[in-house]
């Protein structure tokens, strides 16, 4: 048998098996042309705003309350509805929330009566602001109007006046809208003229003959006399 010698190969031995290992990927870029720079990526795209359907409630819509009753338009008259009585030639407002085509401003007529949209003749003369607009309101239910919130305001009260005459600053004609005694209505006109006669003032109401004796109230003495005015009284101050 022959002896292998040192080093030498077993022929009776397999081959030692060899690694290998994985081919090495690249992580290097084309070159970039000469003289350029950085190449910068572009931004992200920005995302689309979002649109709400054109159908969608408008939530502040959705929280405004209803007007109260007894809301007045701008520039009407500050009355009490429970106790002014409409009469003719007062200007009165009619409006119903969210339905501005039944709302109207009237004139009340000689006969009493206005016109209204959807309803048409409507008696307001005798009634005070507060039945006309339960009235108006009973009128629209009835026409399948479901709740309907009206409000009635007097733009201008032309039914009940009073009438100043003689010695005062500014005579004539003024409407009595709201409570007023003979003093109010001497002081709102001015006052007195320079020559007139403060003692001696007359209130002609319908066929009777009242007196007022100012000096005599503003020194605090016999104050029945200070009456409150009503539609139609005449003040003669000499």
């Amino acid at each position: 048998m022959p002896v292998l010698g040192l080093g030498a190969e077993d022929p009776k031995s397999p081959p030692a098996p060899q690694t290998q290992q994985p081919p090495t990927q690249s992580n290097a870029t084309p070159d970039s042309p000469p003289g350029a720079g950085t190449v910068t990526p572009p931004p992200p795209a920005a995302a689309p705003p979002v649109i709400p359907p054109a159908a969608a409630t408008d939530p502040t819509k959705i929280a405004e309350p209803k007007p109260a009753p007894d809301a007045k338009v701008p520039g009407a008259v500050q009355v009490d509805e429970r106790t002014y009585i409409i009469g003719p030639e007062d200007d009165l407002q009619i409006s119903v929330w969210e339905q501005p085509a039944l709302g109207c401003a009237c004139v009340v007529r000689s006969d009493g009566m206005i016109t209204v949209p959807l309803i048409n003749e409507v008696k307001a003369a005798g009634l005070t602001l507060l039945e006309l607009r339960q009235v108006i309101t009973e009128a629209l239910g009835a026409r399948a109007l479901n709740d309907p919130q009206v409000t009635v305001s007097l733009m201008g009260a032309h039914s009940k006046k009073y009438y100043l005459y003689g010695q005062v600053k500014t005579p004539g004609v003024h409407d009595l809208t709201t409570a007023t005694t003979v003093l109010q209505a001497i002081v709102s006109a001015g006052g007195f003229a320079d020559f007139a006669n403060q003692k001696d003032i007359t209130i002609v109401r319908g066929d009777k003959r009242l007196k007022f004796n100012f000096k005599e109230v503003m020194a605090g003495k016999n104050l029945g006399q200070n009456i409150f005015l009503e539609s139609g009284d005449i003040i003669y101050v000499k």
